[in-house]
């Protein structure tokens, strides 16, 4: 099939707050909006932040006072493969005699892809297997810390000057005896003597307690820099030597130049996250919280409830002559659903990259519904749909193969490209369903869905 290692020929447009056209198999579809939704036009929530090498879970408020890494595992620093702890045993002078030596187990870091090891920098090897491991002190992080307490105090005093200003807004249409009807100022200055009297004095800070002012000096321009080294333009230079751009800028603190400084990483942690429909605020996608689970609450990804179009045979296209295209549609829902395919219009929005036209089945194509059994079944008698031969190629349980026509419109050496609308019914499973008058449960309302596909065929044959 030739659109199956390649989604990108078959898109779908979605008329969000972006016009995106994407595959099928990288859209959602809200069952309650009843429409298609993509990566753009939803709302990322996190969920949960775990390593993807220990599997170790955390919150969001621990994540983020470690950096948004794990303590326990390292980034190779060469390859940025997993670091993994290796034994080995050393000998040891006895505690009792110095003279006698005895085997003593060791513990190091290395990688098993380019065999990097903690020794190559220097560092020393453990007692024990888990714990902390030496690290490069910043000679920066003091004044990195300190300009980072001052920002924040300075966010903050901004924040309280808006509070202060939408307070004093609200306060000029407030009577002045209703502002003193209760004595709220007369009991804050017994309970603060000789503080002003401010509504947002206590809205950060706790009673009593005064801000410190935080102040920074000024980083200041040397005259004088260090003089490069007399062998610098006459050192021969070896490249394994050398760190690349990436592994510097992966160690911003540091941008170690030569490969003997290089000192493994703490690993990224991931993260698990939801996302929601903006529009009506429902869950589109929410994964089990625990990381070693890869299944999911809640996954309304489209091809689930959208019929789903493929390219399955495409002959030579030539200029201005008419061919016949093979094509897929398959139904992912257990309810026969009816499809029917319309021309875009002339002047149509939605329709900018057509170059051929395309003649589509005038009637309506009808798929049997999803049963996963009906494959293994061979005594389960087919059903009759009565198709026309000239339409449909072939019906293959809830699939079947459909003729369109296509005629090149632009001699041009870009890809031939059509474009269609796909209008299918659609039972909204999510609804409640709602018992009717006689006592009998109401069958569910078919809503008419409409889609615009694009399908990218190739070039012309020469």
């Amino acid at each position: 099939m030739a659109s199956l290692l390649q989604p990108d020929r078959v898109v779908y447009l979605v008329r969000g707050q972006k016009r995106i056209r994407a595959p099928l198999s990288q859209l959602y579809f809200c069952r309650y909006c009843s429409e298609l939704r993509s990566l753009e036009c939803v709302s990322h929530e996190v969920d949960s932040h775990y390593c993807p090498s220990c599997l170790e879970n955390m919150p969001s408020a621990e994540a983020k006072l470690k950096k948004n890494r794990c303590a326990n595992c390292f980034d190779c620093p060469c390859c940025m493969h997993t670091l993994s702890t290796r034994a080995t045993n050393i000998p040891a002078p006895l505690p009792d005699d110095p003279t006698k030596t005895t085997m003593k187990k060791a513990y190091y870091l290395a990688c098993g892809f380019c065999r990097w090891t903690s020794r190559d920098v220097g560092m020393a090897d453990k007692s024990v297997a888990s714990g902390g491991w030496q690290e490069p002190e910043n000679p920066h992080a003091q004044r990195i810390s300190k300009l980072i307490e001052y920002y924040q105090q300075l966010a903050h005093r901004e924040k309280q000057e808006r509070d202060r200003k939408k307070l004093a807004r609200r306060r000029q249409c407030m009577p002045l005896a209703f502002s003193e009807k209760y004595g709220l100022g007369t009991r804050l200055q017994r309970q603060r003597p000789g503080a002003p009297i401010s509504t947002l004095a206590g809205l950060s800070l706790k009673e009593g307690e005064d801000q410190k002012e935080i102040t920074i000096e000024p980083a200041q321009a040397l005259d004088e820099v260090e003089p490069l080294p007399e062998d610098c333009y006459t050192r021969p230079i070896s490249l394994p030597e050398v760190t690349t751009l990436r592994q510097r800028l992966l160690q911003p603190d540091f941008q170690p130049a030569g490969a003997s400084q290089l000192h493994p990483r703490h690993k990224h942690l991931l993260m698990k996250r939801s996302l929601r429909c903006r529009k009506c605020e429902h869950n589109l996608s929410k994964p089990e919280f625990n990381p070693t689970s890869i299944k999911f609450k809640i996954q309304l990804v489209a091809v689930s409830y959208i019929p789903e179009v493929r390219i399955m045979s495409i002959p030579n296209l030539r200029y201005m002559k008419e061919s016949q295209v093979l094509l897929t549609l398959t139904n992912p829902v257990e309810n026969i659903t009816h499809v029917t395919l319309v021309t875009c219009e002339e002047e149509d929005p939605d329709d900018i990259n057509s170059t051929a036209k395309v003649l589509v089945p005038g009637k309506e194509l009808v798929l049997a519904g999803k049963d996963a059994a009906a494959e293994y079944d061979e005594l389960a008698e087919p059903q009759d749909f009565q198709d026309d031969p000239d339409i449909v190629a072939f019906r293959k349980s809830n699939k079947i193969g459909f003729f369109i026509k296509v005629i090149p419109q632009k001699e041009e050496d870009t890809d031939v490209t059509v474009s269609f609308r796909m209008r299918h019914d659609f039972r909204n499973l999510a609804a409640p369903i709602r018992p009717n008058e006689e006592g009998g449960d109401a069958n569910l309302e078919a809503v008419w869905l409409t889609h615009h596909v694009e399908l990218r065929l190739g070039p012309l044959a020469p």
